[in-house]
């Protein structure tokens, strides 16, 4: 697809190849007058003509007006057209299959965006290293060779040695690489292994849904779990199996005790202990010292009666405080799914 240089094109006409003013003509007829030219292109064709629209940035009107003659009462009052990623994916969105225009928007947004080298990148060496373990030394060289130094570095140093040292040999010797290569190499990695990943990694909605509920008040929660019992009980039983809950700090050791006492508001753990049995007190009271806990337990005294969703409310803000410390490696949570494993 070209548009040759006719004879008394404007001046601003010579910066323009002949696959940029197909871009500009693209570009300018927009969703519906360009559907049907864009529909005949091939895959190739249409990575091509996007990269350049893409590329195109600020096209004069006067360039735009000589392109479209035939429109020129329409497009005679506009100052500028801006190609940019932005405004060919909304471009290509009203025309092509969303997976189709996610494929090619990947494929044109280079080292910039977001390219399977760039996703690769965050990716730990660990995992990465996992998966090309079992791959062919030069493939494996082809991709470090991609990656950024510090990433390759440490994917390296978690491979095998002598398969590191090959690796290192090959990427030595590694001329240009051809870019069917690196397209084989990239197809390879996206349909096995991002493909592989992205499905381990998927997050159990029941695991998203028990954070939800964890941060309802008691009452709410209470009524919207006995709710989805009767309408979904396996549901409703996982999800209450992955909730954590002030009861579930009963479980955690000695020193995970002592580090949210010491790191929380006091007059809010007296009131979330304050409706507790006495072996929850004596749990979170044996963390302090015996003058501390005797001064709690004279606030506890001193609160009077409480209201009941005021105490859930203090135990709701200890749970978020032990998650946000077990988050941040300070402690060790036990994992409600068990009774054996931890999670930090």
């Amino acid at each position: 697809m070209s548009l040759m240089a006719p004879i008394g094109e404007p001046p601003e006409m010579k910066k323009f190849s002949g696959l940029q003013r197909a871009a500009a003509l693209m570009l300018a007829l927009g969703q519906d007058h360009g559907a049907p030219i864009w529909e005949q292109l091939t895959n190739d064709e249409i990575k091509e003509l996007s990269s350049t629209i893409a590329q195109l940035g600020r096209v004069p009107a006067v360039v735009v007006e000589h392109l479209l003659v035939q429109f020129s009462g329409e497009v005679a009052s506009m100052a500028t057209l801006h190609g940019s990623f932005e405004t060919t994916e909304r471009l290509l969105e009203g025309i092509l299959p969303l997976e189709r225009v996610k494929e090619i928007m990947e494929d044109i947004r280079g080292p910039s965006g977001r390219t399977m080298w760039d996703k690769l990148s965050n990716v730990s060496e660990t995992v990465l290293a996992s998966y090309l373990k079992n791959e062919y030394p030069q493939t494996v060289a082809v991709i470090l060779h991609k990656l950024k130094p510090d990433h390759a570095a440490r994917v390296l140093s978690e491979l095998p040695k002598d398969l590191a040292t090959d690796v290192v040999l090959r990427m030595l010797r590694m001329d240009t690489v051809q870019k069917d290569v690196i397209y084989q190499v990239e197809q390879t990695l996206k349909s096995e292994f991002m493909s592989n990943l992205s499905r381990a990694q998927r997050r159990d909605p029941h695991e998203a849904m028990a954070e939800v509920f964890n941060a309802l008040d008691r009452s709410t929660e209470e009524a919207m779990l006995s709710a989805l019992e009767e309408r979904a009980p396996e549901s409703a039983e996982r999800i209450r199996a992955l909730m954590f809950t002030f009861e579930d700090l009963s479980k955690l050791l000695p020193a995970a005790i002592q580090t949210i006492v010491r790191n929380c508001n006091k007059r809010e753990l007296a009131l979330a202990l304050k409706g507790t049995p006495e072996e929850t007190k004596q749990l979170f009271m044996s963390g302090m010292t015996q003058r501390a806990a005797k001064l709690m337990r004279d606030d506890m005294a001193a609160m009077g009666p409480v209201r009941a969703r005021d105490c859930e409310d203090a135990q709701a803000n200890l749970v978020i405080l032990a998650k946000s410390l077990g988050d941040r490696g300070e402690i060790m949570l036990v994992d409600p799914r068990s009774d054996e494993s931890v999670i930090y």
